[in-house]
């Protein structure tokens, strides 16, 4: 198969430091700080009221991280002359990295139903964390594949490597990547209570007294050279690997020798073809805190050894950005190779970095670097790392980038409502017994049906102490994967330490969030209680169950409402394929307490009774509901001597203009992701043993599949139809259809799970089933 070598065409930036690229540039090539006093909201309970603040009016509405995001989509796509007119909607995929959201509104909603009992459903639906990407597709009229991911810190650094994925496979013509993180008070708070705020603006690796928050978004366009350069566009420089690592060791502090970081470095730069001696550049993570600038030179020193280049923290400028930090670092990195400079740690005060480094302290270094490495770590012992270079770079061995072997499932598991196991949903299913048994009242609606798991029977095996640290999304989780190994076998130590783990939810720890942000609401800094902040970030689970099975490997977090089972089976399968992994276990959950209830009870399309009929009208009832998918390499499979439950045929992702919330009825967009997983597998609609429906109840979702079903060629097809047993459990749905699937409850052969997520976006696969 080509290389495909992606070009980085346009950059997009707006923070503290300025408000587009040139302005932040000439700051931090001047060490002109951005930091300055916030005036978003009232922080005179933090450690501090420094913050990098974006100085350009924002709009309240529809939120401020969206009108960040488009600020610098916008110039991105006009530094990259691309006209979106001009070229296939249909290719353009959206990738975006987000701890936040629009957390700023979702905050208003909540201060409401805290102080005054009032609950905006409309406001609360439309500001979800995967609304990112659907208001990003809706402003700029894109149609391509969607996916938000959220690995806290590192999120806008592993949407780099998904938008890598999407194009070394072929299945985009243009990515518009980057990340995107307001100010808000939760993050405030949270940072505060944990005691990691510098009470000054934050300088890393020299005094690491703590982090300064910032905020603002860092945008690219990625298309393969080849295309840059058939449109005359001048590639900025190139995307040629990435790598990611889990430390499984702690939920809020970096495992201290260094060895996960190292091993994301590592395996960025193996991906690329290069090696340590080709980095000309590093922009650290870097925040200021004792424990990352304690670990971060450690783990460089542990891949370079004394040959260390020079290494920088941006932060120090403009603070840190969150989950947008890996996207602005990107394009920091970027203007370094372009324009030959190496950006500087400023704040020094004349000291000399303690861990030996070459900080480039206080002004930029005029250099020619020709490979930079870019870090970002996070919350649950995530580490990435990117490697950008000059286009056409080359280097001693050949580049990991294209698929070289199948991919199979090895084990699956799953729960939904009172079904709390694996062999409870195969019962529930076989003997045609909803899932959704209890009923609950919401104000101004009355009784209505939802589904709940009972955690604590579901979790009962996990050890007490570990199980008090985890909140009711990261016990589901682990409850899906504890069950896995309990039918399948566990893994022996060494193949443990080599497991990855894709986590997707599609909404993520609400609970935790709810729960903080009331004790800030009524307690002001009092109430912060630090426990709780540690899992509002949304891989909070993917920390914890990596920490339950020492698993050392590759590691993700997507949220991307409905659609988040198959594209985290399909980010999986990808990073298999190509050998950077050789077995990923993809865990879905979701979790929906009361007020999460209200909020799905208060649309339209909630049913009012537990019956529920897929393309009946009835209505969707909610149902809370995990799943554990292990993909691996035949090779492994083979090695290990495990069972093959399937093997992974293909993908399709695809989007539409909706806007927030919403989907269209004609079904045309579905359809697309549906015929592109059947492409990629080598079939057509004959050729489909049975489809996985995502009907629900809902009028509306059920009406547009059909259009889907019947625009693909799949009307009449032998379908199954989960939803109407488990309920609608919205991230899980699919991957909960694959595991009753492997349980005997669906024909063996070629399998198409469907899916969608409001807001317009559609994902689908294809598994051999029984082959």
């Amino acid at each position: 198969m080509t290389t495909v070598r992606i070009a980085l065409t346009g950059l997009g930036l707006i923070t503290g430091a300025g408000n587009d690229v040139e302005k932040a540039w000439s700051s931090i090539t001047q060490g002109i700080s951005g930091i300055r006093m916030n005036t978003l909201f009232d922080a005179s309970e933090l450690r501090t009221t420094w913050a990098g603040q974006v100085t350009a009016p924002q709009p309240e509405e529809p939120d401020r991280c969206y009108s960040l995001a488009a600020t610098a989509i916008q110039e991105a796509l006009g530094n990259s002359g691309l006209d979106l007119d001009t070229v296939d909607r249909d290719r353009v995929a959206v990738v975006v990295g987000s701890s936040l959201g629009a957390m700023p509104t979702l905050e208003g909603v909540h201060r409401e139903l805290v102080h005054e009992g009032r609950l905006d459903a409309g406001r609360a639906a439309a500001s979800q964390l995967h609304c990112v990407g659907d208001y990003i597709a809706a402003e700029f009229d894109l149609r391509g594949p969607r996916v938000v991911l959220s690995n806290a810190c590192a999120a806008s650094a592993v949407a780099l490597g998904y938008a890598a994925e999407l194009l070394w496979k072929g299945d985009a013509d243009y990515v518009i990547c980057g990340g995107v993180d307001p100010l808000a008070s939760l993050s405030s708070y949270g940072f505060s209570s944990l005691g990691a705020l510098d009470p000054e603006p934050c300088a890393p690796m020299t005094a690491s007294t703590g982090l300064t928050l910032g905020e603002g978004a860092g945008f690219m366009v990625l298309e393969p050279a080849d295309r840059a350069a058939a449109r005359g566009a001048r590639a900025l420089a190139e995307l040629g690997g990435y790598g990611l690592s889990c430390d499984g060791y702690h939920q809020t502090a970096p495992d201290p020798s260094g060895k996960g970081a190292a091993a994301a470095m590592a395996e960025a730069l193996a991906t690329a073809g290069l090696e340590t001696g080709d980095v000309d550049y590093l922009n650290l993570h870097g925040t200021g805190t004792p424990t990352n600038d304690g670990s971060e030179p450690k783990a460089v020193k542990r891949l370079f050894g004394s040959s260390i280049p020079p290494a920088s923290s941006t932060k120090s400028i403009v603070g840190h950005t969150l989950g947008a930090a890996g996207a602005v670092e990107a394009v920091v990195s970027t203007l370094a190779i372009e324009r030959g400079t190496l950006p500087p740690t400023i704040n020094t005060q004349g000291r000399s970095s303690p861990f030996g480094l070459d900080i480039v302290p206080d002004v930029g270094r005029p250099a020619e670097p020709g490979v930079v490495l870019s870090n970002s770590f996070a919350f649950g012992g995530n580490n990435a790392s990117v490697v950008l270079h000059r286009l056409g770079r080359t280097g001693p061995a050949p580049r990991r980038t294209a698929p070289v072997r199948g991919v199979v499932v090895t084990g699956a598991a799953g729960l939904a409502g009172a079904a709390c196991d694996t062999a409870g949903l195969a019962a529930a299913l076989a003997d045609e017994s909803p899932c959704f048994t209890g009923a609950e009242y919401v104000e101004g609606i009355g009784e209505v049906p939802v589904g709940r798991v009972d955690v604590k029977a579901a979790t009962g095996k996990i050890n007490p102490s570990r199980a008090r640290r985890m909140d009711p999304l990261s016990l589901l989780a682990a409850a899906a994967v504890g069950d896995l190994y309990a039918r399948h076998g566990k893994p022996s130590r060494a193949e443990a330490e080599g497991t990855g783990i894709v986590f997707a939810t599609g909404y993520g720890p609400v609970t935790s969030v709810l729960q903080f942000h009331q004790g800030v609401l009524e307690q002001g800094i009092s109430g912060a209680n630090p426990a709780l902040f540690a899992n509002t970030v949304v891989n909070a689970a993917a920390g914890h169950v990596a920490m339950l099975h020492r698993y050392r490997g590759y590691t993700a977090t997507i949220a991307n409402g409905g659609t988040s089972s198959v594209l985290a089976l399909q980010l999986a399968a990808r990073v298999i394929a190509r050998g950077a992994a050789d077995r990923i276990m993809v865990v879905v959950a979701d979790e929906f307490p009361a007020q999460a209830l209200a909020t799905q009870a208060g649309l339209p399309g909630y049913a009012r009774s537990a019956r529920v009929v897929p393309g009946g009208r009835t209505g969707a009832v909610l149902s809370e509901g995990a799943a554990a998918i292990l993909l691996e390499s035949e090779e492994s499979a083979a090695a290990r001597g495990a069972d093959v439950l399937a093997s992974v045929s293909g993908f399709g992702a695809s989007g539409e203009a909706a806007g927030l919330g919403r989907i269209r009825r004609d079904g045309e967009a579905w359809a697309r992701a549906l015929s592109a997983a059947m492409a990629e597998a080598g079939t057509g609609p004959d050729g489909i043993g049975t489809v996985v429906s995502a009907a629900s109840g809902y009028h509306q979702v059920d009406l547009a599949q059909a259009r889907a079903l019947d625009r693909a060629g799949l009307t009449g097809r032998p379908t199954t139809t989960p939803k109407a047993l488990l309920g609608e459990t919205y991230g899980s749905a699919a991957a909960l259809g694959l595991v009753a699937a492997l349980t005997g409850t669906a024909p063996r052969g070629h399998l198409l799970l469907s899916s969608f997520a409001y807001g317009g976006s559609y994902a689908a696969a294809v598994f051999d089933v029984g082959a």
